[in-house]
């Protein structure tokens, strides 16, 4: 039986909870080998960022090169991409490798309101790497940056906002609604077949670090065992719930704490 293996590029988090540690945490979770690509370290803790040290673009493309050249990827996660040059050389990777699945969460602002992505990033994310990815998982204030308009609030703009966010060239778009109000955490996958609610209930707790990381690690892992996207979105989904309703029975950090990404084990 072939191992599945899945690549996370994406950027460091010293305190574990988010970036590359929480997406190889979920990919091993899951069943999945994970392996990784660093395009940045942060110095950064349950309350916020310190510091960010950039990767060197020809760093980013030997990681790239080094582990496609070597392990069977099936799927790829793509985080944290912090500048214009690092985007280059993850579009020029994904073009020589063509991996078959390709998850994008565009992260351009952390939980704490740090900002992640450099400006003039953001319309080479929108123009070159959006248009490589097989799903794109923004949430309400990324869809919103990425077509420049104010925050959805209503579930007919969510949808519109989707619609008009395939058109950048991705297939498929997961808006996810944790940033919205109300008893339930509904997100909306959209796609060529229409738009489908995923609702499960709000849970309260401030301890979800990690959990926009998390989800689309977790789609990549499903991508990666050989789900088709609406079940992967589906299974993501029903774990990283279940991840944030035990991140309680964590004790770390004196902020916002992570997820439990090994809820099913202990």
């Amino acid at each position: 039986m072939t191992t599945p293996v899945a690549l996370t590029i994406a950027g460091s988090d010293s305190s574990g909870g988010a970036g590359i540690q929480a997406d190889l945490k979920t990919f091993a979770a899951l069943g999945v080998y994970g392996a990784s690509v660093i395009t940045a370290l942060t110095a950064q803790n349950t309350s916020g960022v310190t510091g960010i040290h950039l990767m060197p673009a020809d760093f980013v493309t030997a990681q790239i090169d080094a582990v496609f050249s070597d392990l069977d990827v099936k799927a790829v996660k793509i985080g944290m991409v912090a500048q214009l040059a690092t985007v280059d050389a993850i579009v020029a990777g994904l073009t020589r490798w063509s991996p078959r699945h390709v998850v994008l969460d565009p992260v351009m602002v952390a939980t704490s309101g740090d900002r992640l992505l450099a400006p003039d990033a953001v319309e080479v994310l929108r123009t070159k790497l959006i248009p490589r990815a097989s799903l794109i998982t923004p949430n309400l204030p990324e869809a919103a940056a990425l077509l420049d308009e104010p925050v959805a609030v209503s579930e007919a703009a969510i949808e519109s906002q989707g619609k008009r966010l395939l058109a950048l060239g991705c297939p498929a778009v997961l808006i996810k609604g944790g940033h919205g109000q109300g008893t339930e955490s509904i997100d909306y996958l959209i796609g060529g077949n229409g738009i489908i609610a995923l609702v499960a209930p709000r849970i309260a707790t401030r301890n979800t670090h990690g959990t926009g990381c998390s989800l689309s690690s977790a789609i990549a892992a499903g991508l990666a065992k050989g789900e088709d996207v609406e079940t992967a979105v589906r299974n993501a989904k029903v774990w990283v719930s279940a991840a944030i309703a035990a991140a309680d029975r964590l004790d770390v950090g004196h902020g916002n704490g992570p997820i439990h990404h090994f809820h099913g084990f202990y």
